[in-house]
């Protein structure tokens, strides 16, 4: 089992910048990848950025050059969000595979224009 506790949403102008960490506790030994996904109103969740175990990283096309995903140890995620868009606003949830996925219990980004 995997735990999952996000932190570091909040409310933020539009070109400007949040950070979100995820700390992950119990079987961290097992995780192979972990990741950020977000969830818009009325909308599908959806892959935001993604690193292994290696340091390899994976962005969806619309954060890219603009988040930053990045892993201290096994147990502390993090992403780097800056030039906030509005349409960034969603629920950003921290995810870790083993590979059974995990997830956190998400929160919430606000970006207004």
């Amino acid at each position: 089992q995997v735990q999952l506790v996000e932190s570091g949403g909040g409310l933020v102008q539009a070109g400007g910048s949040l950070r979100l960490s995820c700390a992950a506790s119990g079987s961290i030994f097992s995780i192979n990848a972990m990741g950020w996904y977000r969830q818009a109103p009325g909308k599908q969740r959806e892959l935001v950025a993604t690193i292994t175990n290696y340091g390899s990283t994976n962005y969806a096309e619309s954060v890219k050059g603009r988040f930053t995903i990045s892993r201290d140890n096994l147990r502390n995620l993090a992403l780097q969000m800056n030039m906030l868009k509005p349409e960034d606003t969603a629920i950003y949830y921290c995810n870790a595979n083993t590979p059974r996925a995990y997830w956190g219990q998400g929160t919430q980004v606000t970006v207004s224009s």
